[in-house]
């Protein structure tokens, strides 16, 4: 087919395939000042001062169990397989079996005294840089719609993801890559929509790093798709752009969305240029690499991944997500332990402890942990009781009280804040819905979440919807 007898719509989808051209003609008649100033990621003034420029959100997919990693409950260990000695939750996932102690001991770590169980043995290294929550709650017992709430604070209707809304009110220190990127994203519950932008303007929809899937795609394996279109040559990337110029000048009214894929193309070009240099890990040294366990298994995925967050991080981008959310070999998916408790929990913390750990000593010592937010959750945690009728030892989903952390990005480093009750069931003290975590990183990056809106639908959404609270969680 000529390039002369093709329609704006069959145009645009040849050209995505390499859509760093189609920025081409733009960015050879226009400066780069120029550029820069009409671009909707340029960094945007705070509502107050932050405490931080940047999230990296570790996702922990499946929900780890609170109450075998960070929250110890002597009392549940007491009364090991006696009922819960009350109603509980009217809605469960599975049939709710006895109260079963935790299979690993713990011991106070730092000197803040921070609980971890003995699973962890990187992690207390670094345990005073910690802010536990330990009373995050919400209702919902499924994964699609947890993981929704968590990534967008909403679990029935499809919103904007945590990293679009945080794109939107602050831009990026970097125009040369996207403000918001997903490493190894799962394509399970919610999938796109997890890192998605819905009416949000489309350049702030997260770009994965490695295309989503099940199991996620090795970070060994990762790099932006499309980046470039080798059918074609530069000389015939121009003859397109002038006709897709021309095709879209025929138009009389603007086309927000033709706007936001030219855009999302230009910075792709720009992309080529930057990309490749922030993923390429070979020029780093021999001592950071074992501080990562690249080199080792089981640690090499997830400590790429990691590292890769970094290297994301000091280069300017906004929000980083990196995802654990391997199927493991007894066909248990993720941190979600129904059964095999003891062996699939074993193996997840082996393969994260380590590179977590590098994580936060790497931006420690390159001064970036102070205004770097780091994340690290799951979408809930797990009963204090067995789950009956899987044949091997379990925990179900459990929502109504579990724990989350975060590190450096203005938080107080050694705080328990939070508390659930005896037996780790219940959200008691200081309860952090999901709203007011969002409310929280929304404040340390100086955003008020009531003023970060955008008009939809003849209203103002926000991330927090209505609701949220901040946190007294700051250094």
């Amino acid at each position: 087919m000529s390039v002369f007898s093709i329609s704006r719509r069959k145009m645009l989808q040849r050209i995505a395939t390499g859509f760093g051209g189609l920025a081409l003609d733009t960015l050879l008649h226009t400066t780069a000042t120029q550029t820069a100033a009409a671009s909707p990621l340029m960094p945007q003034p705070s509502h107050h001062a932050a405490r931080a420029k940047r999230v990296i959100f570790l996702f922990m997919h499946g929900g780890p169990s609170h109450i075998d990693l960070f929250d110890p409950k002597p009392q549940l260990a007491l009364n090991d397989g006696k009922p819960l000695p009350f109603a509980g939750s009217r809605v469960t996932f599975a049939e709710r079996g006895s109260l079963m102690k935790s299979p690993w001991k713990f011991r106070s770590c730092g000197e803040s005294g921070i609980p971890m169980s003995e699973l962890w043995q990187h992690l207390p290294s670094v345990a005073d840089e910690l802010c536990m929550l330990h009373s995050v709650c919400e209702t919902n017992v499924a994964h699609g719609g947890a993981c929704m709430k968590l990534h967008t604070g909403a679990e029935a209707h499809v919103r904007p993801s945590m990293g679009s809304w945080i794109s939107y009110g602050l831009g990026t220190e970097n125009q040369n890559l996207p403000s918001f990127i997903t490493i190894c994203p799962t394509s399970l519950h919610g999938g796109v929509n997890n890192f998605g932008a819905s009416f949000l303007p489309a350049i702030h929809q997260g770009v994965p790093l490695g295309a989503p899937g099940y199991p996620n795609t090795l970070a060994r394996n990762a790099q932006f798709d499309s980046m470039t279109n080798d059918s074609v040559t530069l000389e015939q990337q121009k003859i397109q752009l002038r006709l897709l110029k021309d095709l879209n000048e025929q138009d009389s009214a603007p086309n927000s969305e033709i706007e936001a894929r030219m855009l999302s193309f230009e910075l792709a070009f720009r992309m080529q240029m930057a990309a490749p240099e922030a993923l390429d890990t070979s020029r780093e040294s021999a001592a950071t690499r074992k501080l990562y366990g690249l080199d080792d298994q089981p640690t090499a995925n997830f400590g790429l991944q990691c590292l890769l967050a970094r290297r994301l991080a000091e280069r300017g981008v906004r929000f980083i997500q990196v995802s654990h959310a391997h199927s493991l070999p007894f066909n248990n998916e993720q941190w979600d332990q129904h059964s095999h408790l003891e062996k699939g929990h074993t193996i997840n913390v082996a393969q994260i402890d380590q590179p977590i750990t590098a994580l936060i000593k790497d931006l420690k010592s390159r001064g970036l942990l102070d205004d770097t937010l780091v994340i690290w959750g799951g979408e809930f945690g797990r009963t204090p009781t067995v789950q009956k009728g899987t044949g091997e030892v379990g925990r179900d989903h459990h929502p109504e009280g579990f724990t989350m952390w975060m590190a450096g990005g203005g938080v107080r480093g050694g705080l328990r804040y939070g508390k659930t009750d005896e037996y780790g069931y219940y959200a008691i003290e200081n309860r952090c819905t999901i709203h007011d975590l969002h409310a929280t990183i929304l404040h340390l990056l100086g955003m008020n979440h009531e003023r970060l809106t955008f008009a939809h639908a003849g209203r103002d959404f926000r991330l927090t919807d209505v609701h949220g609270e901040v946190a007294p969680i700051l250094a």
